[in-house]
């Protein structure tokens, strides 16, 4: 059973949560690896080098917009693929375990499955702009 009175404030965890890691995800791309140098990488797995100027715009949008609760279930729903491109594209072929040599999908899929939970869930406590 579900508890009305929690529930909200589990969402809003989750949310939050979410939400900073795609910040903590766009930073890395933007001030470590360069958003040249992301470009450059997803270039050299046969992509469009712009997919990665848009997916640094997306984790960093799509963080924000989890962390203030701003139409949180289409934004959790929108980032999935991203995850499942990282699953496709990179971590897939690395096997499951993340402390596998060049990261397995571990992470990825959980991060995706969390996102679907959230876009369940719902927005949560405290959402500026519930979906």
């Amino acid at each position: 059973m579900t508890d009305a009175r929690t529930a909200p404030y589990a969402a809003l965890l989750l949310r939050l949560t979410l939400g900073g890691l795609f910040l903590a995800h766009a930073g890395l791309k933007l001030f470590v690896f360069t958003p040249a140098g992301t470009a450059a990488f997803f270039g050299s797995l046969g992509l469009p080098p712009a997919f990665g100027y848009v997916v640094i715009a997306a984790e960093a949008v799509g963080g924000l917009a989890l962390i203030l609760g701003l139409y949180a279930r289409f934004v959790a729903l929108a980032l999935v693929p991203i995850l499942i491109g990282a699953i496709v594209t990179v971590h897939g072929a690395n096997g499951f375990f993340a402390q596998n040599p060049g990261g397995g999908w571990e992470f990825a899929g959980f991060w995706a499955v969390m996102l679907l939970v959230q876009a369940g869930l719902g927005d949560g406590a405290y959402a500026l702009r519930r979906a």
